[in-house]
This record gives C-alpha cells, sequence and structure tokens, in this order.
C-alpha cells in the first residue's frame, strides 16, 4: 500500500468515526438534556439547558415522583402492556416463522408476502381502522385494546427477522432430529427455538422497545386515567407542573432509564439476532 492509499484509508476512518460520533450526539443530547435537567434546580435548567448543577444534585425532584401512589399505578399499567405485548410477539412470531420456514405449502410465498406488507404501513396509518375493531370488539378503555394492536403491528417485523434465522438452519439437522423420531413441534421446540435464542432475544427487545414507549394509541383508547401507561402520565404530569420543568425532566428520565438499561444489556443480542452470527459461527 502506498503513502496516498495510506493516508486515504485513514481519511475515510476519521471521515467515519466523525460522523458515528455526531450521530451519537444528535441522538443522545435528549438523553443527557433530561438526565442533567433532573438534578438541578428549575431556574438551573432554565438558565442553562445543558449546564451541571451548581447548588447540588436535586434528589428531591425524584423523590417527589417516587412517593406518589399515582406513578406506580402508571409503572405497573406500562409493565402490563409492555410485558403481554412482548410475550404473544414472541410466542405468535416464532410460530409463524417457524411454518413459513420449514413447512412447504401451496401458497407459503404469498402468504408471506402478503405478512411482509405490514412493515410498510405503520400504525398511525391505520388508526381509523383500529379504533373502528377495538370499539366493536368492546375493548375502549382496556388494556387489551392497547395490547392486541400492538402485537399485531409487530408480527410482520419480528417474523421476518425469525424467518431468517430458522431458513439458516441445515436440513441436515432437521433430518437427523426426525430419524431419532422427533416430532414437526418437538423440532421446533427442542432445536430450533434453543438455536433462535439470540435472534428470539432481539424480537424481545425491539418489542420491549416499542410497546414501553407507545402513546398514540393508548392515548386514543383509554379514558381511565387509571388504566394510562407512563408515556400518558407525563402529559398529564408536565399539565400539573406547567413551570417546574426539572420535575418534568426527572418523570421523562425515570421513563428513559428502564428501556435504556434493558437495550445497553441486550444490545449484543440483538446484534447476533438480526446477523445469525451464532449459526455461521
Amino acid at each position: 500500500m502506498t503513502a496516498t492509499q495510506r493516508a486515504w484509508s485513514s481519511f475515510i476512518g476519521f471521515v467515519r468515526y466523525a460522523v458515528l460520533i455526531f450521530l451519537c450526539v444528535v441522538v443522545m443530547s435528549p438523553v443527557v438534556t433530561a438526565v442533567l435537567g433532573s438534578i438541578r434546580t428549575n431556574g438551573e435548567f432554565l438558565s442553562t439547558p445543558f449546564g451541571l448543577p451548581q447548588n447540588g444534585i436535586q434528589w428531591a425532584n425524584y423523590t417527589d415522583i417516587l412517593i406518589d401512589a399515582g406513578f406506580w399505578n402508571l409503572m405497573r399499567n406500562s409493565l402490563v402492556i409492555t410485558v403481554t405485548v412482548t410475550v404473544l410477539n414472541v410466542i405468535l412470531s416464532s410460530l409463524l416463522a417457524f411454518v413459513f420456514s420449514r413447512v412447504n405449502f401451496r401458497g407459503r410465498g404469498l402468504l408471506f408476502n402478503i405478512l411482509s406488507l405490514g412493515l410498510l404501513f405503520p400504525i398511525v396509518i391505520a388508526i381509523l381502522p383500529i379504533f373502528i375493531q377495538i370499539r366493536q370488539l368492546g375493548l375502549i378503555n382496556n388494556l387489551w385494546g392497547i395490547i392486541l394492536p400492538l402485537v399485531a403491528f409487530g408480527l410482520p417485523g419480528s417474523v421476518v427477522i425469525l424467518r431468517g434465522f430458522f431458513i439458516g438452519v441445515p436440513n441436515e439437522l432437521e433430518d437427523a432430529a426426525y430419524i431419532d423420531g422427533c416430532t414437526t413441534f418437538g423440532f421446533f421446540r427442542y432445536i430450533l427455538v434453543p438455536l433462535a435464542r439470540p435472534a428470539l432475544t432481539a424480537v424481545a427487545v425491539l418489542q420491549v422497545i416499542a410497546s414501553w414507549n407507545e402513546y398514540f394509541l393508548p392515548y386514543l383508547i383509554l379514558n381511565d386515567q387509571k388504566l394510562w401507561p407512563l408515556p400518558l402520565g407525563i402529559q398529564q404530569f408536565q399539565g400539573e407542573h406547567l413551570t417546574d420543568w426539572a420535575k418534568i425532566m426527572a418523570y421523562v428520565t425515570l421513563l428513559i432509564i428502564p428501556a435504556l438499561i434493558f437495550y445497553m444489556f441486550a444490545e449484543k443480542y440483538i446484534v447476533t439476532g438480526l446477523t445469525g452470527g451464532e449459526l455461521k459461527g
């Protein structure tokens, strides 16, 4: 490699890292702003939104929220929605991915393509027919009116991820399982599911983050404040504390931290699950 080529390679590497650092700053700046604002006084936040605490860390911003029983009710509702959506999505998407990847039947490709079209339509676009169906089912002001649409709209992406992983399993492994007396469902349960653990974890993490932060659907479906999840609770809290931005930032931070911690611990599984690296190794 000549000196010119080495210089050009170094320049490309510098540009790449500079772009990545810039994107990280853009993505993380709202989070950093919320965290720093939550541990400062309201006057400090309003005067210098990006500054550090000048009068010590204001833990009272958090304790005032955490001692409120209403916050824990919102937390419980968010956990119910998130856990239920994630469990149902993982179970249903893994079964569908197994059918579309390992079971031969007429029209399999057509049905999978129809299912994949769901990736093109976010839930906001179909909110009117969803609302009409939820009302006809009598699920207005019911957590199931939130859970079922989130599961349905999360299935296409989850099935696409898991199907690609299942297809990567060698056919010889499936033939050996059948020779040993394994049934079709037994092959799915005892061989495919353990092998696809990284992909299943990736699907679960993506569903946790999406359902934990869902705002628009609960806003339309839920009228009773006792059923509200945390994103709606922030709206209510902001209405009650119009000028106390430090406490509002503390509330936002309490919403962000669980999803952020969960993502940090599961990030390696997301990368492995989306690339299928464990099967290729």
